[in-house]
């Protein structure tokens, strides 16, 4: 068995793992909060980590930590930053609403590590030195949005961009198939398979539009307001220098809150990135669903696309082939979503100077990042990017189609092309067949009014950006 050592903090001593970096109120908040096996991820870690650094390299500018100290301190840092001491980041997602205790758990690693590899023999205590000029209440919703903002930038939106190339190169391949569109599930009028995937890509471009916006709140840190946003035991300047630092390494353009009592007392800006996290979800909700539909089959369904095949599909039927990779963003999708409504209702329970559910929302603020970054390079690679269009199918249907005689009421009337329509559906005619014995159009024109590339307009939709 692993052996104990003693260490002690406010409320007295306590046993401590021999091996362990941290130290006792880490020790407390390990016992005390056994509700799930859910850490704060590496990135979050990460930002704390070179928030941490930030913050000695500030302090010792000032002149309020020794060089010597400060110095031990950033080298420590800069490993939890890079995932040297992750295993020693022991305190459960629920816990103190503010997030004290991962801080803690943070300051006293920091100072072990510190004083073990880079000063020997100097006392560096967590509080007093690690937590200079810091409050939980500034740091932990500090590092949830630099954690944020370093995902969205890195990771979520190239995906999105990689979506959003794959599925305009398909408006532009697919520009000259012709189809029948939709509503209510019932056919439509026609249009062409690629205005149909450019308005995939748009609702991906916007969805980067509105993700961006939202990330203009979350470059805003609270970082210097200490307990409740009046910066109590700040050294001067702490603010400036320590976003200065920050970013410098992130290259991100982070900046001090424009009023540090918003920013601590309540969870906006996290809200709204949720909510534009959300709506992509709903988007991509949408388009994985059409792409279902639409490659439902292969012979009993709509049939009108061909899927990439993946995987055996059945254990049961021989030779199915399920749409896998649609199926699994859908689930993503529906996870983001029940997270914005757990951060929403995160973030309209704030009390006061405070919210007591900072580390939910950035436990769930930043699992939708990461979900959506990796569903939708995903979709992209294994499956948009191999869809094929059945386009003798399509074309079938395209002529067989009721909706045709939409063409032909400013010709003819609504009521005598509605009566063509029923009596193609009722004799399993076409409507060019029906319009051809039963009204005195002339060929020619009949044939125009039929042009079915003409009824899906002129409007170039290939790039999936909206014509100017």
């Amino acid at each position: 068995m692993t052996g104990y050592r003693e260490e002690r903090d406010t409320m007295g001593a306590l046993r401590v793992p021999a091996d362990a970096l941290y130290g006792a109120q880490t020790q407390r908040a390990a016992e005390n909060f056994t509700i799930s096996k859910m850490r704060l991820q590496r990135s979050f870690l990460r930002a704390l980590g070179l928030l941490k650094c930030a913050a000695a390299s500030a302090n010792v500018r000032s002149g309020v930590l020794p060089a010597e100290i400060g110095t031990a301190i950033m080298s420590a840092a800069e490993l939890v930053a890079e995932g040297r001491y992750d295993a020693e980041f022991v305190v459960d997602v629920f816990q103190t609403g503010s997030g004290t205790s991962t801080n803690m758990n943070a300051n006293e690693v920091i100072a072990n590590v510190a004083m073990r590899q880079f000063a020997p023999g100097v006392e560096i205590h967590p509080n007093d030195h690690v937590n200079r000029s810091q409050s939980s209440n500034d740091v932990i919703p500090s590092a949830m949005h630099m954690a944020a903002a370093q995902m969205a930038m890195d990771q979520l939106l190239p995906s999105m961009e990689r979506l959003h190339a794959q599925l305009s190169q398909k408006a532009a391949e697919f520009d000259d198939v012709l189809k029948i569109g939709r509503t209510h599930l019932q056919d439509a009028v026609p249009m062409r398979l690629g205005q149909e995937f450019g308005g995939y890509a748009r609702q991906v471009e916007l969805g980067m539009r509105r993700i961006n916006q939202a990330l203009e709140g979350i470059y805003e840190l609270p970082i210097g307001g200490t307990a409740i946003g009046t910066g109590i035991n700040a050294s001067p300047g702490f603010a400036r220098a320590v976003l200065s630092f920050i970013t410098t390494r992130t290259g991100l353009p982070f900046r001090e809150a424009g009023d540090h009592f918003e920013a601590q007392a309540a969870r906006d800006a996290a809200a709204f990135l949720s909510g534009a996290l959300k709506t992509f979800a709903i988007s991509l909700t949408k388009i994985a669903n059409d792409i279902r539909w639409l490659s439902s089959g292969p012979r009993c369904g709509l049939g009108e696309l061909r899927l990439p095949e993946l995987q055996p599909g059945s254990s049961i039927m021989p030779g199915k082939v399920n749409p896998v990779i649609p199926e699994s963003v859908l689930m993503a999708c529906a996870q983001v979503i029940g997270h914005d409504a757990t951060i929403s209702w995160c973030a309209a329970s704030g009390n006061l100077e405070l919210n007591v559910t900072i580390p939910l929302i950035a436990y769930d603020l930043l699992e939708s990042i990461d979900l959506l970054a990796a569903a939708s390079d995903s979709f992209a690679r294994k499956c948009v990017a191999g869809i094929e269009a059945d386009r003798e199918r399509l074309a079938s249907m395209v002529e067989r189609s009721l909706a045709l005689a939409t063409s032909l009421t400013p010709e003819i009337g609504y009521e005598a092309a509605a009566e063509l329509a029923k009596i193609a559906h009722q004799t399993g005619r076409s409507i060019r067949d029906v319009s051809q014995e039963q009204t005195q159009i002339p060929h020619e024109r009949l044939a125009e009014l039929l042009d079915v590339r003409r009824m899906t307009g002129a409007s170039p939709s290939t790039t999936g950006k909206r014509a100017d």
